[in-house]
């Protein structure tokens, strides 16, 4: 056969083939077409997912929401979906034509990420928060935190002032803890322990929090405090995006402390008058500015989603030399293989930080600066700056003009996820992580300034840390019917998760000229003589847990979850290395169970759980030595060591028990849903820290597991819809909380001989002239929290003589310091409110949400000193001086300066504008713009800067069992004005 031949011959068969295997491929099976619509206004779907029950052949509808797709002959359902409706199941029969309009979801079908899972919201039997990205604040938003503030019931978020620079102290349902950690843990994505400030608030889906021990207990040792999972912004099938988002904001002060100006200093009498006339607060403070960019892409097929960002903000604070940038860059892939079966995911996050970080001293010394001093008057010594030399005075522009305070932040975080369907009931999963972030903290104080460099010769403190931890996980899941209308879902997972910590620094003084600073810290002669200061540590940590998790849904009707967890711990000691943590909870909807009608939801739950509470640093349990001084040996100074802790092979997690019992309701008829929950916990074999003797002990003080805290609550949460005709609405949300303060019903062990005595006084007022004064009592038997001290004659505060006119409490017709004081007062506020306002009136949306903390007080540390009339000899004093005119005396902190802090405030106002998409230029699919304020107005009886809770003490190693100090070098509090545009392509 010739080679022409034997080509056309290959040729046709070539054809043949195909064609044969093309009417083999058609054969057995139809085409269905369609169009999926909203059933409510008729819109198309973009990228809704059409299905065929029962296999893996699927598609998505295109721009104008219509679709086709090649099904089995024998194929009889479609499974039509679309994130936020109600999915569908559709018979064929002998249909080419499938068109379907879906209905939004109610609240009720939403989804609720559990940890570890997810639910629908009527299937939860825990204490769960879910918080959409529609119902966040708005406005000038640097923390992720802030998105939640007022949102969630039973959640305290609070900042006292404004510092940019400054976290959020997180409480949830109060205080369970004596000495362990406070605030909840984060997870990302499913990464524990994520770093807020890595995550945008324009990337956030939205964050659900884990409240009660029956939800929390399945991350053991870490969820005492609660839980909050982000879920982060993925991309869409079946639709590109680009969207923008851009916003400049402007600060101003809020409110200052008001003292003596120039004119009243100088007829008030008796102060020192220089010649001048300064608002220390002005030179110090400036209107803050701030912009913000941020920029994304997302989209993605049936097998493929994907979607990047990146987020630019310049902020500035309102105190001059305080501010930040910072870039983050989130990504996130999904990828689907082998008939769907496999699914790949993977996230990636970055974030760089230049911050200045500014001096909050600056504030306390504006406020008691001679008002007359000039800001500089030329002398050789202080750089020019003006400088009386008194104790604990400074001038406040010099020191935020010489010294220098930066940090600088580097973080990354990754991980990846691989699902696969082994059958459609049963998915194996692994997930692994890691994050690193590197912080370096740079301060130099001048050779010139009087506050601090001075006697030092200038000083420069460089200090580097680098955390690292990596995450290990596999899963296996299990998802099925039982019988025709319950569904069965396990969970039984391995985690591993380590933690690396290392620390480097540097501190020393007598620079030979200002321009070494910080960043040629060699030029410091100290460490030539021995003076200067070197440092550096490392320390690491693991943890490995086995847990599980059943959950059964029946008939929609009755709900049940149960979960154990068993998790080790490096940081505990040899004999108590891992703890058991089991849940259990149970739901009914009393509307199907018992026929009740008039509710679309009446649900009763209830759940127990059992948490821990990790111990806070590593090597606690075990005999240290370190350095402890030098002796001198054989002609030099020799390095010393000594013992820095006793060991305790016995410590272990705290254990905190949670009971929560719970009603959800929900009229769909009237917008109508709400919650209305109690709870109560107890928490044991608190991690503290005891005074021993020596010897027989080595070191003087041991870490034990010691003592009881009791805590309960009350919650509620409710959320109605006002349909205000021709498509306008207004939503609103109120949430609200009762926290029964929480009491310390012991911290005593008599085996074991440790005790407080029955009490422990502590947080000290400070100088000048109280270092003495305690602020805080903890006793056993009372609540956490109480206020101590001297209690004042209300109606005559001043006695004849001019001193302080104090009650003799116990009678004897002494007043002494310390028999006579008692509680005058609590830090925790007992009552919390959030009401949030939504608005739509066509194109025009307003939002107003309101907050409101009440039953709290604080102690007005400014007023403890500095008001006294004598006090104007050497400070500035608060104009209330003039209402104890007769005051001799010095000053001396009592329950005169303890005050009621209840506020109500105007926390957020939004007025937003989009364009109709006929009027949208070419190739926009969205335009917004919005003017927001922050703080816009706050009604209080405090006298001091702001009334926030102070949920800590960070002047004090009493910490969070301190609350209610308003200290002196509070950062001001900032009123916010956003100009904002929303842009989509």
């Amino acid at each position: 056969m010739s080679p022409i031949l034997t080509a056309r011959v290959s040729k046709l068969l070539s054809i043949a083939v195909v064609l044969f295997l093309s009417v083999a491929m058609s054969y057995g099976q139809r085409t269905i077409t369609g169009t999926i619509t909203d059933a409510e206004n008729g819109e198309p779907l973009i990228g809704a997912s059409i299905l065929v029950q029962g296999t893996s052949v699927g598609t998505i509808t295109d721009f104008d929401g219509t679709y086709s797709l090649d099904v089995p002959e024998d194929a009889t359902t479609l499974n039509i979906s679309y994130t936020g409706y109600t999915s569908v199941d559709i018979e064929i029969g002998s249909q080419s034509t499938v068109d379907v309009a879906l209905t939004p979801g109610t609240e009720l079908e939403e989804i609720v990420v559990t940890g570890y899972g997810t639910q629908r919201q009527k299937e939860v039997t825990g204490s769960i928060a879910h918080v959409n990205a529609e119902d966040f604040n708005q406005g000038n938003v640097n923390d992720a935190t802030q998105l939640l503030q007022g949102k969630v019931g039973g959640l305290v978020i609070a900042r006292p002032g404004s510092n940019p620079n400054q976290g959020f102290s997180i409480r949830l349902r109060g205080l369970s803890t004596v000495g362990a950690s406070t605030e909840p843990l984060i997870v990302i994505d499913g990464v524990l322990g994520g770093d807020l400030n890595s995550v945008e608030p324009q990337d956030i889906e939205s964050i659900d929090v884990l409240k009660d021990g029956s939800a929390s207990a399945i991350y053991g040792t870490r969820g005492a405090s609660g839980v909050i999972l982000i879920t982060t912004k993925k991309g869409q099938v079946g639709t590109t995006r680009v969207e923008y988002s851009g916003q400049v904001t402007f600060e101003t002060v809020d409110n200052v402390t008001d003292v003596l100006d120039p004119g009243e200093y100088r007829a008030f009498g008796g102060g020192n008058d220089l010649g001048a006339s300064t608002d220390w607060f002005d030179e110090i403070m400036q209107t803050g500015s701030s912009h913000i960019h941020g920029i994304s892409l997302s989209g993605g097929t049936t097998s493929t989603t994907y979607r990047v960002s990146a987020n630019f903000r310049d902020v500035q604070g309102i105190a001059r030399t305080t501010g930040f940038q910072r870039l983050n860059f989130r990504g996130n892939l999904s990828q689907k293989a082998m008939n769907d079966r496999l699914t790949l995911t993977a996230n990636i996050a970055t974030s760089t930080e230049d911050a200045v970080l500014g001096f909050d001293e600056a504030f306390r010394y504006a406020t008691i600066y001679n008002p007359t001093s000039p800001i500089t008057d030329g002398n050789d010594r202080w750089d020019g700056y003006s400088q009386q030399v008194l104790f604990d005075y400074y001038n406040p522009v010099a020191i935020i003009e010489q010294n220098t305070n930066e940090q600088r932040t580097k973080s990354v975080a990754a991980n990846i996820r691989g699902d696969y369907d082994i059958t459609d009931e049963l998915t194996f999963s692994m997930f692994y992580s890691q994050q690193r972030s590197n912080d370096n903290f740079n301060s130099y104080w001048d050779k010139n300034s009087f506050w601090v460099g001075e006697n030092s010769g200038g000083r420069a403190r460089r200090v580097n840390e680098e955390n690292s931890d990596q995450l290990f996980r596999i899963e296996g899941n299990y998802d099925a019917s039982v019988g025709t209308n319950s569904a069965l879902k396990i969970l039984a997972a391995y985690e591993y998760q380590d933690f690396n910590f290392e620390q480097f620094g540097l501190d020393g003084g007598n620079f030979l000229t200002d321009a070494f600073s910080y960043n040629n810290v060699a030029g410091a002669q100290d460490f030539a003589t021995g003076n200067g200061t070197v440092f550096s540590n490392r320390t690491s940590s693991k943890l490995i847990a086995f847990f599980g998790r059943a959950t059964l849904n029946i008939s929609d009707t009755y709900f049940f979850s149960a979960s154990l967890r068993r998790e080790g711990s490096s940081r505990f000691g040899d004999e108590e290395k891992w703890g058991l943590f089991p849940a259990v909870s149970a739901g009914i909807d009393l509307v199907r169970a018992a026929g009740i009608s008039g509710f679309d939801q009446l649900k009763f739950r209830a759940g127990y759980g059992v948490t821990g509470n990790n111990v806070g640093q590593s090597l606690l349990a075990l005999q240290r030595f370190g350095p402890t001084g030098n002796f001198f040996f054989n002609g030099s100074f020799v390095q010393s060591f000594g013992p820095v802790s006793n060991p305790n092979p016995g410590l272990k997690w705290e254990r905190k028990e949670d009971v929560n019992v719970g009603f959800d309701f929900a009229l769909l008829d009237f917008k109508l849903t709400g919650s209305l929950e109690y709870y109560t916990s107890t928490t044991t074999d608190g991690i503290f820290l005891f005074n021993v003797p020596v010897p027989p002990n080595l070191f003087a003080q041991t870490w034990f597991n010691v003592g009881e805290v009791s805590n309960e609550g009350i919650e509620l949460a409710l959320g109605y819809n006002v349909a205000l005709g021709a498509g306008n609405s207004w939503q609103i949300d109120f949430t609200g909380s009762r926290w029964f303060t929480p009491e310390l019903v012991s911290l005593t062990d008599e085996e074991r001989g440790v005790s407080i005595g029955g009490f422990i006084d502590g947080a000290n007022l400070g100088s000048p002239g109280q270092n003495g004064t305690p602020l805080v009592r903890l006793e056993e038997g009372k609540p956490i929290g109480q206020l101590w001290g001297l209690v004042i004659n209300e109606g005559d505060p001043v006695a004849e003589d001019g001193t302080w006119n104090f009650v003799d409490v116990d009678g004897d017709g002494v007043v002494d310091d310390l028999k006579d004081r008692a509680v005058i007062g609590n830090g925790f506020p007992k009552y919390n409110i959030g009401l949030n306002n939504s608005f739509n009136f066509g194109n025009l949306d307003v939002n107003l949400f309101f907050r409101g903390v009440f039953g709290h007080e604080l102690i007005n540390t400014f007023r403890a000193f500095y008001e006294a009339p004598g006090q104007i000899s050497a400070y500035n004093i608060l104009k209330t001086s003039g209402d104890i005119p007769d005051l001799v005396d010095q000053p001396q902190f009592s329950s005169y300066h303890v005050e009621k802090a209840d506020f109500f405030k105007l926390d957020n106002l939004t007025v937003g504008y989009s364009l109709n998409e006929d009027n949208l230029p070419a190739g926009f699919s969205k335009i917004r713009i919005y003017a927001n304020v922050q703080n816009l107005f706050t009604i209080t009886g405090y006298s001091g800067v702001s009334p926030e809770a102070r949920l800590e003490d960070t002047g004090s190693s009493f910490g969070s069992l301190a609350p209610g100090i308003d200290r002196r070098n509070t950062y001001f509090t900032a009123r916010g004005f956003t100009f904002g545009v929303n842009l989509g392509l």
